[in-house]
């Protein structure tokens, strides 16, 4: 193949789900749904976060920030798979597979970053309930925020960067859903492997570094628990961090599994089910999982429902 035929590919066809029209209508109102409702429980606890002055607290701030990611993660991905349910031609430009991936990128290296926050946030108020507005002020809150945030862009900017050094040739069909980095390498008429090698490298770096803030905070958290005489007051403890756990787990569990292992590129059958996990179900699930479980943002949602 010449590099001329190489070089002139900027779109490819996304295969999706399901080429059966019965159920691309069953699929479409399935993950509609689950669009409406991650888009209306992410930004309405945003919402609810900001205008409540009670809530204005650490926890609660990165809360608000990982629910805007969240709802970022779910934009990125949902509508144009909302749309190519009924696209005859399903076709996306080259351009739109790297805003695609540039935003997801982003929202999930935040997030991982987020989520390392509030687990340090939690040791402090627990192993250091004394010192907790010292050392986990409003100005500590939003320098890490920030640094979430500026870790995501960059983390972001570097893959896509290496993306421009692919050409594609040979067969154009993406078998996914959305336009996910690890489909395309299987694509290139170019060796991927420093691009592989970026995300394994990059992606491991962060993985590694939060998950082991998140270990030795929880470390601490569960240490100070036990040494605790009150079984009203460990119950309560154990309640506040165990959303948090049980979020931390399935989201650095998809991700590790889907990009960190070696040979994530060729293992393609694992693609779908994992990536529907991580970029529709566990942003349906967030905002659910902490504020359900959270009496004061509970009594304040009861509060505005008594108001209204």
């Amino acid at each position: 193949m010449t590099e001329d035929n190489c070089s002139l590919t900027t779109e490819f066809i996304l295969t999706g789900f399901t080429n059966h029209p019965e159920l691309k209508i069953l699929l479409f109102l399935v993950f509609f749904t689950i669009y409406l409702i991650t888009m209306v429980g992410n930004l309405g606890l945003v919402a609810l976060i900001f205008t409540e002055h009670r809530l204005h607290k650490p926890m609660y701030i990165f809360l608000g920030n990982l629910a805007l990611m969240d709802s970022c993660c779910s934009s990125a991905i949902t509508p144009k798979m909302l749309q190519n349910f009924f696209s005859k031609d399903r076709m996306i430009f080259l351009y739109e597979c790297m805003a695609q991936f540039y935003f997801l990128c982003l929202a999930e290296s935040a997030d991982s970053f987020l989520l390392a926050g509030m687990a340090y946030d939690r040791y402090v108020a627990i192993c250091n309930p004394l010192q907790y507005h010292t050392m986990m002020s409003k100005k500590h809150c939003i320098q890490i925020i920030t640094g979430a945030y500026i870790a995501g862009i960059l983390n972001s900017m570097i893959h896509v960067g290496f993306l421009f050094r692919l050409t594609f040739c040979g067969s154009h069909q993406i078998n996914h859903f959305f336009c996910d980095v690890l489909p395309l390498y299987r694509l290139s008429c170019v060796d991927p492997y420093i691009n592989e090698l970026m995300i394994f490298i990059f992606g491991g770096l962060i993985q590694i570094f939060t998950v082991l803030i998140v270990i030795i905070s929880y470390f601490f958290i569960l240490l100070t628990i036990f040494k605790m005489k009150s079984n009203k007051g460990r119950g309560k403890a154990l309640s506040t961090c165990a959303s948090h756990f049980l979020s931390v787990s399935i989201f650095y569990g998809s991700l590790i599994f889907t990009y960190i292992q070696p040979n994530s590129v060729k293992e393609e059958d694992k693609d779908i089910p994992i990536a529907v996990f991580y970029t529709l179900v566990i942003p349906l699930l967030n905002p659910f999982i902490y504020s359900l479980r959270n009496k004061e943002v509970i009594n304040v949602m009861k509060k505005i429902m008594k108001i209204s």
